[in-house]
């Protein structure tokens, strides 16, 4: 998924100046690679040039190569920006959502939220990534209905999402769950029969995370670091099961989303930066709206408080 910032006047030139998308050796100051320096110049050695030599050419070339690589970038982020404004009027949006930031070179180091178990080798529990950026995290749950709608609107406001799946309503149709993968989403580890954990045995608690493991690998194509427990209900026992399985976080959510609200974790009924937002693969049998009503809820709230969506996945 494409990921820039909001694109006005001035934030469009320092994008553009900056290089941002074009080969290294194209970047403002860059040396040109020997290959690229013998392409510019005659093949005669430097004596026989004689007057025909013209001095600075290959930098002369490199500058115009420059131009044409940051108007042609320039051109496909307007155009780009341009379906976002009419996407977001198809759906009803307010306005367009707003673009995150560039994600953080590295990832942040994470740190258990304070009243969660933590311990020597445990996964981190946390409902929000360590960032100040006025950035949020959609993340989906369980796979009971596969809106097709939704995968479309997600894509074409080209908002990132994380799903959190689980096979026993997802196995009907994994093929639904590849789509969201090929269109960036990240797909990750909700258990095989979305049981609660702690009344399980530490082997019985394994198998659901490392058999879903299996499955999303299988499915997918990656095997997943992240795992959400059902209910967010987890004991010592269910993250060392995770640790043993490969899991590296343990997101629960700070926000869950509904068609009709969005119920809040603290009191000023505000985001903060990095927290995550839970919502369900739901419809309207089981809620007053559908999936797409739901998305439409977060991004004119989150637009509204000056906040964009980012990828999970690039934080944690």
């Amino acid at each position: 998924m494409r990921r820039y910032g909001t694109l006005g006047g001035a934030a469009m030139l320092a994008l553009v100046c900056s290089g941002a998308g074009l080969p290294p050796y194209l970047l403002p100051g860059a040396e040109e690679p020997a290959s690229h320096l013998a392409s510019t110049v005659d093949a005669n050695p430097p004596g026989a040039l004689g007057a025909r030599t013209v001095l600075g050419l290959p930098r002369h070339r490199q500058a115009q190569a420059v131009a044409d690589a940051t108007a042609a970038y320039a051109k496909r982020l307007e155009r780009a920006e341009a379906r976002r404004v009419v996407a977001a009027k198809r759906w009803g949006l307010r306005r367009a959502p707003l673009r995150a930031p560039a994600p953080p070179a590295h990832k942040p180091k994470l740190a258990t939220e304070p009243g969660h178990l933590s311990g020597p080798g445990l996964p981190p529990v946390i409902v929000r990534a360590p960032t100040e950026d006025k950035v949020v995290f959609l993340t989906i749950d369980d796979g009971a209905d596969k809106d097709p709608k939704l995968l479309d609107m997600l894509r074409e406001l080209d908002v990132p999402y994380s799903s959190f799946v689980t096979d026993y309503v997802a196995r009907d149709d994994y093929g639904y769950f590849r789509r969201a993968h090929r269109n960036g989403s990240g797909v990750h580890n909700h258990t095989v029969t979305h049981p609660e954990l702690p009344r399980l045995s530490y082997r019985q608690q394994r198998a659901e995370i490392c058999r879903q493991q299996d499955n999303l690998e299988r499915e997918i194509g990656e095997r997943p670091v992240l795992f959400r427990p059902p209910y967010g209900a987890y004991d010592r026992d269910t993250l060392r099961a995770a640790a043993s399985c490969g899991v590296t976080a343990v997101p629960l959510w700070a926000q869950e989303a509904f068609p009709d609200r969005i119920e809040w974790g603290r009191a000023d009924r505000k985001f903060h930066p990095g927290d995550i937002i839970l919502t369900h693969f739901r419809g309207p049998g089981e809620w007053d709206g559908t999936m797409t009503d739901m998305v439409r809820r977060v991004l004119d709230t989150a637009t509204e408080q000056g906040f964009a969506l980012a990828r999970l996945e690039d934080y944690l």
